[in-house]
């Protein structure tokens, strides 16, 4: 059953579409990867023929949580490929261009972009083949529509266009569905030497996936119950990206009422821990690294240590025991031990952080199908200039 269904429509008032882009998240993701693999080809001859060249760089660009698409991506890829891989973002690219492009270093731009019609996306596209000689790019988008999958049409030779799925462009305010299809299929073109694998890893992240919007939306809605004033997101490594992009939930379908911050475990210390009081809640993401994990573990003893009416819950893919007695709350996925990578791990995660930001929203007397109905903020950025750069 739907959790529309399951809630009903006045317990979901004004968010129709952003729980049901959130519920169909594992559908689409398996729907993205049978469309790479149709076209596997051709995305094999693209990417061998213009990725691997020596000294080539792979740059991952959006705007917002478009951004934070690619820095989730890019640890992954960088411990995969032979090749460079970063993560800029396209406010930075627009705003100063020749502090990221190299002009004589070949360079493949993947642009992440739910409508392609953000003014930053269209203008870091143009900016690249301005200034960099060598330069193919990859746009991932949800909207055949947009402005860059039209430009990318217009330029075949040079740009791979890849659309997710038409679900995927979301009709509610936040991105949820376009942000993780988005992802997962920049993971999957960068690996499609190991695409069955890498396609059975996915179908078991999709169908844990499943089993927490099955079995565990009272666990989310007991949190949001807590009525905490300020949220903390945490992660290691890669999973930074996805505290990032959580905390961004969070703040935008809370209209901002709910100050949320976000860090490393290990940057936390170094200042941030500051914010933490008695009405903060803390949601720590925990990585299946063991090693990564002992530094964790020592966070969550530390702040168990410390004292206070704050919160902490742990999201964890197991817990041998260790958890019971360092933090308030631990959340194992359904299928406990089932030894995911990080960078699919964080797609069974995200499904908790944007739940919380969901039903927080209804907790607040907000519509989170559309938080900011003044305009102050728009689902499609507007109000930005371009600038010709000579």
């Amino acid at each position: 059953m739907s959790i529309l269904g399951k809630l009903g429509e006045t317990a979901l008032a004004g968010g129709a579409h952003t729980i049901r882009e959130i519920q169909q998240q594992p559908r689409l993701w398996l729907a993205a990867l049978e469309s790479i693999e149709k076209n596997k080809d051709a995305i094999e001859a693209f990417i061998n023929e213009n990725v691997f060249e020596e000294k080539a760089r792979i740059i991952f660009t959006g705007a917002g949580t478009s951004a934070y698409a690619g820095d989730l991506a890019a640890p992954t890829l960088r411990r995969l490929l032979p090749v460079q891989v970063e993560s800029i973002a396209t406010t930075d690219i627009v705003a100063s261009p020749l502090n990221y492009f190299k002009p004589d270093v070949p360079t493949v731009l993947v642009s992440f972009a739910r409508s392609g019609n953000s003014p930053e996306s269209v203008g870091a596209y143009h900016l690249a083949k301005k200034l960099v000689k060598n330069m193919k790019q990859i746009i991932i988008t949800c909207n055949s529509d947009g402005q860059l999958a039209k430009e990318a049409a217009n330029d075949r030779g040079d740009t791979l266009l890849l659309l997710m799925p038409e679900e995927s462009n979301d009709k509610g305010f936040a991105m949820t569905s376009s942000f993780t299809c988005m992802y997962l299929s920049a993971l999957a073109i960068f690996q499609l030497g190991e695409f069955e694998t890498f396609k059975s890893e996915a179908a078991r992240t999709a169908e844990i996936s499943e089993r927490i919007l099955e079995t565990q939306l009272e666990d989310v809605r007991k949190i949001v119950g807590l009525d905490k004033k300020k949220v903390v997101y945490l992660g290691s490594g890669l999973l930074k990206g996805l505290a990032q992009e959580t905390s961004l939930k969070n703040l935008e379908l809370a209209a901002g009422k709910i100050p949320t911050f976000f860090e490393t475990v290990l940057g936390f210390r170094h200042g941030p821990k500051s914010i933490v009081d008695d009405e903060t809640l803390i949601f720590v993401y925990l990585s299946n690294d063991p090693y990564t994990r002992k530094y964790e573990i020592d966070l969550l003893k530390e702040l168990k240590q410390d004292g206070g009416e704050k919160t902490v819950v742990a999201f964890a893919d197991a817990d041998s025991g260790e958890l019971s007695g360092c933090c308030d709350t631990a959340i194992v996925i359904p299928n406990e031990g089932a030894g995911l990578d990080d960078s699919l791990l964080a797609l069974d995660y995200v499904i908790y952080g944007q739940l919380y930001a969901f039903f927080n929203s209804i907790h607040l007397g907000i519509t989170p199908d559309n938080p900011s109905p003044s305009g102050r903020v728009n689902r499609v950025v507007k109000g930005v200039t371009i600038y010709d750069f000579d």
